[in-house]
């Protein structure tokens, strides 16, 4: 993975609109620590092959990103986002890493389900 290329980061979020794909979404307990300074709270989530169609999609802020998608019923949002890759598979893998290194966020799209 390499620290996130904004423009091509947008361009690959881009490339999966309104097309069916599966998202694979996952925080740690890092990554709300890391941005709120509460060691002793302990969070995270887990989704994996959620198959979704969105219509908008967009990355923003200074870095740490922000990543959303704009989904029928709402939104798949991850916050956090500092690195992403395109990989073999044409899958488009975003990670957050807090100060440590340690992954905080992990959002990736894909055209096929992950394994």
């Amino acid at each position: 993975m390499e620290p996130v290329i904004i423009n091509a980061v947008q361009a690959a979020i881009d490339k999966f609109c309104g097309k069916e794909v599966y998202i694979h979404l996952e925080t740690t307990n890092g990554a709300y620590a890391a941005h709120h300074d509460q060691s002793f709270f302990s969070s995270g989530a887990h989704i994996r092959n959620a198959k979704v169609q969105y219509d908008f999609g967009k990355i923003t802020g200074d870095g740490p990103y922000r990543v959303g998608l704009k989904i029928p019923f709402g939104w798949v949002y991850a916050e956090g986002i500092t690195h992403f890759e395109v990989d073999e598979k044409g899958r488009l893998l975003m990670a957050g890493h807090d100060f440590s290194g340690k992954l905080a966020v992990a959002l990736q799209i894909s055209p096929t389900p992950f394994e």
